[in-house]
């Protein structure tokens, strides 16, 4: 230790002193920390160093806590931001099919089983993303089919339409359509296409106004109902969005597209007056 004080010309008897120091926190130490818990207490612990250091500051004139500094207290504290991290798809090295757009933004059809939709989005649960495949029913917005699962993959999609094919009974003279991802783009989702004989339609690539149904159902989805932190697992993800489609969506949900009506009393309404036409004739 002699070398060392010489070497930075520092006298021992002041390193001792130093050693010997009282270690406690000090007051405005303690006031601090305590206002760095509350700042992450009031943002539902979504907030990093730079905004606690921000609510801090302003909340208390007399005190100005650098973002490096509110960083350093919060792993003193042990608090760590839940802001969700930023998710991104991983660019398919499949060689890419090329299928017209069909439907050509013609979203308005006459009765059910005429288009369907399908999309893919992601999902926070807990401590990785997943991601649900939806196909909705154009008439009344309708979702028919659904799956969940931690690979945005073709097996994702083909379960979502074979759902919908089999709860809608096996419907003909159909369009799916859905954007250029490869999950729909695959062989394997190509060939469940084929089999059920199903015309298949994608959006220009690019645009995701060919396919604006289904961004607009997604949105809804993400601003009704989930939370914005996610979901703490994959079994509570599935089992929220499942109540979101069946019941309040589906059943309650007043649609602008259906003039205020829900996607089940739209369809039941079409399916009544199509019974009446048909007795009369």
């Amino acid at each position: 230790m002699k070398v060392l004080c010489d070497v930075f010309g520092v006298h021992r008897s002041s390193y001792k002193y130093w050693q010997r120091r009282d270690k406690s926190p000090s007051i405005e130490q303690l006031t601090l920390l305590n206002k760095v818990e509350e700042a992450h207490e009031l943002s539902g612990g979504s907030a990093g160093a730079r905004t606690i250091s921000e609510i801090v500051t302003q909340d208390e004139s007399d005190i100005t806590l650098s973002r490096y500094r509110a960083s350093k207290l919060m792993k003193k504290l042990g608090l760590v931001s839940c802001q969700l991290p930023k998710h991104a798809y991983k660019k398919a090295s499949k060689e890419h099919v090329t299928i017209p757009n069909l439907l050509e933004r013609q979203f308005d059809v006459v009765e059910p089983n005429q288009v369907w939709c399908g999309d893919v989005t992601y999902i926070w649960t807990g401590c990785r993303w997943a991601y649900l495949a939806v196909v909705i029913d154009l008439f009344a917005r309708k979702p028919v089919g659904w799956a969940m699962s931690h690979s945005p993959d073709s097996e994702l999609t083909v379960k979502a339409l074979t759902m919908a094919y089999e709860l809608r009974g096996r419907p003909k003279n159909l369009m799916f359509h859905s954007d250029q991802g490869s999950h729909y783009t695959s062989r394997k989702f190509r060939q469940r296409i084929w089999r059920f004989k199903i015309k298949q339609s994608m959006s220009r690539r690019g645009n995701c106004w060919d396919n604006a149904p289904m961004e607009r159902f997604f949105r809804s989805l993400k601003t009704e109902w989930i939370p914005t932190t996610g979901y703490r697992s994959f079994k509570e993800a599935k089992l929220e969005v499942t109540k979101y489609i069946i019941g309040y969506y589906s059943q309650v949900r007043p649609h602008q597209h259906n003039g205020g009506l829900s996607p089940n009393e739209s369809e039941e309404r079409f399916w009544q007056n199509y019974k009446t036409v048909a007795n009369l004739t």
